[in-house]
């Protein structure tokens, strides 16, 4: 299957958190343009089972093919967790790249005292792949995962520096803190907007890896060593469409509020006939 190196980047995500990622791409490879896909009907994925899961990101993949996507972000980290094997045969060679494993990479080099915590959904942190991935790379690290569940519905709604929302990650991470963790993986994509609450609790101390900046910086390698990275500014005077399964409108003032400019439509489809 040949593959047009000036085709965009499909990117997906259970919702909006995903648009962290993106606009991580955006900022770090302003030449790529950019097809989203938010699954805003069957959201969150994070209490889901990996069967589930799979049958929705292949329904995904079916559209951003339609899309003649040249690479596939799943930015998602519990879609990241289930997937990544089980999709092989759709993407009929189209490179794919979750955002485990880049955030995964640095944390393992910046750790000092080989204790990493990792904060994520329930379905993410009972799947232990953080775990996996930290002790292939070093057996010596120890890896403690908390849940944070109520962290996605405060990202929602906008109460991004909020009394209530500090008060939820204090006692979500007391937990970590106790552990004496240096360093610490924000395992969901809504978990970056949430940094400057999360730094004030944990401290200078510990280190905040955010897996979609570090998957930004893999995707212009992976581009690169596919001979896909574009070579050309995209001529479109906005290079970025944006599609839902639901909820479009909400969507769209929720990006708006994070990325750096304005989206002017998204379009809402019907990803089960795909």
């Amino acid at each position: 299957m040949k593959i047009d190196r000036n085709a965009p980047i499909g990117v997906f995500d259970s919702g909006v958190g995903g648009l962290t990622v993106a606009r991580e791409i955006m900022r770090n490879l302003p030449s790529e343009k950019i097809v989203y896909f938010g699954d805003t009907a069957r959201v969150p994925y994070g209490s889901k089972s990996q069967e589930t899961v799979i049958r929705y990101s292949r329904q995904i993949i079916r559209f951003l093919k339609e899309q003649q996507v040249k690479a596939i972000v799943v930015a998602c980290n519990t879609a990241s967790a289930f997937i990544m094997d089980a999709v092989q045969e759709e993407l009929e060679g189209i490179p794919i790249l979750g955002v485990i494993e880049p955030g995964a990479i640095v944390a393992a080099k910046e750790t000092r005292n080989k204790r990493v915590g990792v904060i994520g959904t329930t379905g993410l942190i009972s799947s232990g792949i953080h775990k996996e991935y930290l002790q292939n790379m070093d057996p010596q690290i120890q890896v403690f995962g908390k849940a944070c569940p109520l962290f996605v519905p405060l990202v929602e709604e906008g109460w991004l520096h909020d009394p209530v929302t500090t008060e939820v990650a204090a006692r979500y991470l007391q937990e970590l803190k106790a552990k004496e963790i240096d360093t610490l993986i924000l395992g969901c994509t809504h978990y970056p907007l949430l940094r400057a609450t999360i730094h004030e609790v944990m401290g200078d101390a510990v280190r905040l890896v955010n897996p979609a900046y570090e998957t930004a910086l893999r995707l212009r390698e992976l581009l690169q060593e596919t001979d896909l990275y574009s070579l050309k500014t995209a001529e479109e005077e906005f290079p970025y469409r944006f599609f839902v399964s639901d909820l479009a409108e909400k969507f769209k003032v929720f990006a708006n509020s994070i990325l750096p400019f304005d989206v002017a439509t998204t379009q809402k489809i019907d990803i089960e006939k795909f």
